[in-house]
């Protein structure tokens, strides 16, 4: 299976949207992939932590990575971004 079929894309939509589309994944018994990028980091960790503690209760972290990407802007200059993916391992 490819790793960004497992993946939720953190961006501008409200938070439940995105607690129930992890939720879906996680309840197939498969790892869900939570990544964001700059201002949507806060709100991918949101994501977790609501999943965690309200829904699905045994879900663990099971990695988490940073980076920083180069991203070119409008006018040609190239703008370093921070980002983030949660690994979440489903409940036992």
């Amino acid at each position: 299976m490819s790793r960004d079929e497992n993946a939720v894309f953190v961006g501008r939509r409200p938070t439940m949207n995105y607690v129930m589309a992890t939720m879906m994944v996680l309840n197939k018994g498969e790892d869900c992939t939570v990544k964001a990028r700059g201002r949507a980091i806060s709100h991918a960790v949101d994501v977790c932590e609501i999943l965690k503690n309200r829904f699905l209760k045994g879900t663990e972290y099971k990695d988490i990575i940073i980076s920083t990407e180069q991203l070119e802007g409008e006018n040609g200059q190239s703008n370093n971004v921070s980002s983030i993916e949660i690994v979440l391992a489903p409940p036992k």
